[in-house]
């Protein structure tokens, strides 16, 4: 499920033009250029009959726009192909959504030729066959106009079958002015920031010192992912065939998890069964201090209506254990084309159009969407009009798959309730060790 997110039900289940090496398509408004000179000279453009007609399939997503009118604006910027849009339900609805794209690309007819997916479910469809490799179309050198985790979370099996669009990742929140007052700079390690809040609260400035998501629900492992990460470990073995959350790295990061709520105190026992919104709504009310959270939160932080902490909270990578570095768990939707179709050549060009630097400025600007290529954060139109969006490179540059693997849903259901009850019994090196166990007869 999509942990990017206009509303909070993101983790339920977040550039530089690509010109194709072997192919040259004439793209965006080069294109139209080209095709509306040839018109005025009397050359007769391309009927709609004419076209090579293609479906693209996606979940919906709103802004100033929809996706059908990102369709309609490919539709018109060139006279070959044209892209019949299949609309799936809102991301919020992700298992409706991922059930339609089964249910149509298992019938293995081509249908629909490009398709937008949760970056959770990548491995899955390339592992059943249904995603097309992209590597002849787009080489190593061009996927370095991506985030790299972007990059590993569109991988599978050393193959790239899927084509990075939009991310979210999780991010630190904090609170500014307490920070100002305690007279310390933002914690780059999770010891300092249980110091910190530690102080806030013993000093009564704050209710609660740090929030996070320990409801038993994907979440869980989105912050799980984070703080193991950060501590140099991982989830499963590079290879996906075996798992590792048994070992010291991960032990000690959900150890640290469980001390925030029995030993330091700084998270309140209720984080147990909360997910985003119940961890939100203290954050934006004044409670606390710092909080792990998604995108979204922002916009409602600095709304009068909805926040008691207006121009009060600003947004850091999160932090990382002694030695490590900080991570991000990685959500949004990526694109990918369908191994059957029957029109690759019009799919990739699509795809193309989709990804490129223009379509995801306008993605950024109309929908609120952040882009995959951070060179558009330092677009000057994205700083002046989503200046939080464009302060977020940082954050995004640490974004952190989750484990890639065609077996994740069965992965993750095994890791929530794991972590659940080692979160919840303090018995973290023997639960993570069962987990392991149990995860290794799943991915083996």
């Amino acid at each position: 499920m999509s942990d990017f997110k206009k509303a909070p039900a993101a983790s339920n289940l977040a550039e530089n033009s690509m010109m194709l090496e072997r192919r040259q398509f004439l793209l965006g408004a080069a294109g139209a250029a080209t095709l509306a000179a040839a018109s005025g000279l009397g050359v007769r453009t391309a009927r709609a009959a004419d076209r090579t007609e293609i479906s693209f399939a996606s979940a919906s997503f709103f802004g100033k726009e929809g996706l059908g009118d990102l369709v309609k604006a490919f539709n018109e910027s060139q006279d070959r192909i044209l892209v019949k849009f299949i609309e799936l339900p809102p991301p919020s609805s992700s298992t409706e959504v991922y059930q339609g794209l089964i249910q149509q690309l298992a019938r293995r007819n081509g249908t629909p030729d490009v398709f937008s997916q949760d970056v959770v479910w990548i491995a899955g469809f390339a592992a059943a066959g249904w995603a097309l490799p992209l590597d002849e179309y787009f080489p190593k050198e061009k996927r370095a106009d991506y985030f790299p985790g972007t990059v590993a979370a569109c991988t599978y099996g050393g193959k790239l079958t899927a084509l990075p669009w939009f991310v979210d990742s999780g991010m630190f929140y904090y609170r500014k002015d307490i920070l100002e007052k305690h007279g310390a700079k933002v914690p780059e390690t999770w010891d300092d920031m249980a110091t910190i809040a530690a102080a806030a609260q013993k000093a009564g400035d704050i209710k609660f010192g740090y929030l996070w998501q320990g409801k038993q629900a994907e979440v869980l492992i989105c912050d799980a992912v984070e703080v193991i990460a950060s501590n140099g470990g991982s989830i499963l073995a590079a290879d996906g065939k075996s798992s590792t959350i048994g070992e010291k790295a991960a032990v000690e990061a959900i150890q640290f998890l469980h001390d925030t709520i029995s030993k330091t105190k700084i998270s309140p026992q209720n984080v147990l069964s909360w997910d985003e919104e119940p961890s939100r709504q203290p954050f934006t009310a004044g409670d606390a201090m710092f909080m792990r959270n998604w995108s979204y939160v922002y916009p409602i932080a600095q709304d009068p209506k909805a926040s008691h902490v207006v121009d009060k909270v600003a947004v850091a990578p999160l932090p990382h254990f002694a030695g490590g570095k900080s991570a991000a768990c990685l959500g949004g939707y990526q694109l990918g084309v369908n191994a059957n179709s029957k029109k690759r050549e019009a799919a990739i060009e699509f795809l193309t159009w989709m990804s490129s630097p223009e379509t995801q400025t306008r993605l950024a600007l109309n929908f609120g969407l952040a882009p995959s290529r951070p060179a558009i954060f330092q677009d000057a139109k994205l700083k002046a009009e989503q200046p939080f969006m464009a302060s977020l490179q940082n954050v995004f540059t640490g974004a952190t798959p989750r484990p890639i693997t065609p077996q994740y849903a069965k992965v993750t259901l095994a890791l929530q309730s794991s972590i659940s009850k080692a979160l919840v019994s303090g018995n973290v090196e023997a639960e993570l060790k069962a987990a392991a166990e149990q995860i290794n007869k799943i991915v083996a």
